[in-house]
């Protein structure tokens, strides 16, 4: 049987008459409940990576190096990108993997039992949900979701299929991260009050383009669409500046912002999303077709402590030492946690060092081993947690998208008695000062305080708000209603 045992061959078998009662629900594809697997200390973790122009390489380097795991298969909407990436692991493994450019044919493949997802954003629920309906695990690149509602679908079929789903935030396996987390939350720093993310990441300008571009040879454009509207091509780098238009991306408060996201909302240990939400911010500093922000500022209020999110894509300077990472602030201390992962430091209220956590981890590893154990406690970053970090950059994003232009000439009233906004909004308009802004004849958009229920994962009467929740799905690309 070609190495594979005869536990697995009949498991196999199984699924695949499990396959065959797959049935097409209007838009909705919905697949009958996989067998659960179970590994032999002998099997080898059969591995699938889908979407490897930037960071799924990433994905196939560690699996490559990785014991006990076989990477059988590749998939990209782009048949250059997949070839190159065949030869690649070919070369590296002495295996050349099953190349597919069709998602949906890789996940009808048996001989798979997990996926790495890390496709531009619009795919990463629905590729999700596919590949455990099709009885695979899943780990999925951040944010798991191009909107609130998908993400906590995605949620659901995990738990209604049993599968792993391990969310890409890859600073919940570094160990000092995790002992800065415990060091907050036994209450080292006193109460925390505030937890601040910075992502201080200065980006260039995409640049305009005069009409619609042309799709690069080789892409499957129907494929590489999948849930999204299909549009003409508007930008001049195909592969990476999706991130800034709203179809396919969130800013940079979801392609870098996520990380320091979920460390802001893990320091605060809530399990829901935020009583409110509030954003401002614009695309400063030069005119392009980008249409996200390039600056923004998000705050999210939980009650007895506040949630602050900050965006800079133009040149800046570090705060408290950090410019991509968190402040988490006490009454009787705060932590710095920098983009570098396997480093955090606790400070008392005078700014004097009191501890210094290192250590990083091996995230993909934590998946690996929960896929053999079956263990979802034991996920690092299991895919609530990468649900509710996502969805606070959405909300974010939809108070921002339903803004109102706002002069920075007219000092605001939005944030009432809250000093720390207003520290926080000054900062801002010192940092675009710096960076040659006009603030004289400039606005930004300042969207609306917009009201949750936590629990519903709903805004509070505010239809406007609510549609954006959620988003309309290509026939054939939906993610169903439920799970």
């Amino acid at each position: 049987m070609s190495g594979i045992s005869r536990r697995r061959f009949l498991e196999q078998s199984l699924l695949a008459a499990a396959a065959g009662m797959a049935a097409v629900a209007g838009e909705e594809t919905v697949f009958a409940a996989p067998v659960k697997r179970r590994y032999a200390a002998n099997d080898k973790i059969q591995m699938a990576v889908i979407g490897f122009n930037g960071r799924g390489q990433n994905h196939i380097d560690d699996y490559l190096g990785q014991p006990g795991v076989q990477i059988v298969a590749l998939c990209d909407a782009d048949n250059n990108v997949l070839q190159r990436g065949l030869a690649s692991v070919a070369k590296k493994s002495g295996q050349r993997p099953t190349g597919y450019q069709d998602i949906r044919k890789l996940l009808e493949d048996k001989h798979i039992d997990a996926v790495s997802i890390a496709t531009p954003n619009h795919w990463h629920s629905l590729a999700g949900i596919w590949a455990m309906q099709q009885g695979k695990d899943v780990y999925v690149e951040k944010p798991v979701s191009n909107n609130v509602r998908e993400g906590r679908v995605l949620v659901e079929v995990a738990r209604k299929t049993g599968r792993i789903c391990q969310a890409g935030t890859q600073s919940r396996s570094a160990r000092a991260c995790i002992q800065a987390m415990d060091y907050i939350h036994s209450g080292k720093i006193g109460k925390v009050t505030l937890s601040r993310g910075l992502c201080y990441k200065p980006r260039p300008s995409i640049g305009k383009v005069t009409g619609d571009t042309p799709v690069p040879d080789g892409v499957d454009y129907d494929l590489w669409l999948g849930p999204a509207p299909m549009k003409p091509v508007h930008r001049k780098r195909f592969h990476y500046d999706w991130h800034w238009f709203w179809d396919y991306g969130a800013g940079d408060l979801g392609n870098q912002g996520i990380h320091q996201m979920d460390i802001a909302r893990w320091a605060l240990k809530r399990d829901t999303l935020p009583n409110s939400v509030m954003s401002l911010g614009g695309r400063f500093g030069y005119e392009d077709d980008g249409e996200t922000p390039n600056t923004e500022l998000s705050f999210f209020d939980y009650g007895d402590a506040q949630l602050t999110f900050e965006v800079r894509g133009l040149k800046t300077d570090p705060y408290k030492g950090a410019d991509i990472g968190n402040i988490v602030y006490g009454t009787d201390g705060y932590v710095v946690f920098t983009s570098n992962y396997g480093k955090a430091t606790a400070f008392d209220n005078s700014g004097h060092r009191l501890v210094d956590f290192t250590g990083g981890g091996d995230h993909f590893g934590n998946f690996l081993d929960v896929v053999r154990s079956r263990k979802r406690e034991d996920l690092h970053a299991e895919v609530v947690e990468g649900h509710l970090s996502s969805a606070l950059c959405h909300l974010g994003n939809i108070s921002y998208r339903m803004g109102k232009p706002t002069p920075f000439s007219t000092k605001t009233k939005a944030f009432g008695d809250d000093k720390d906004a207003y520290e926080t909004l000054g900062r801002m308009e010192d940092h675009l000062a710096a960076n040659d802004v006009k603030l004289s004849d400039t606005s930004y958009m300042l969207g609306p305080k917009l009201i949750l229920d936590p629990h519903h994962e709903t805004f509070v009467r505010n239809s406007t708000a609510s549609r954006l929740l959620t988003r309309s799905y290509r026939r054939g690309f939906a993610v169903p209603n439920k799970a």
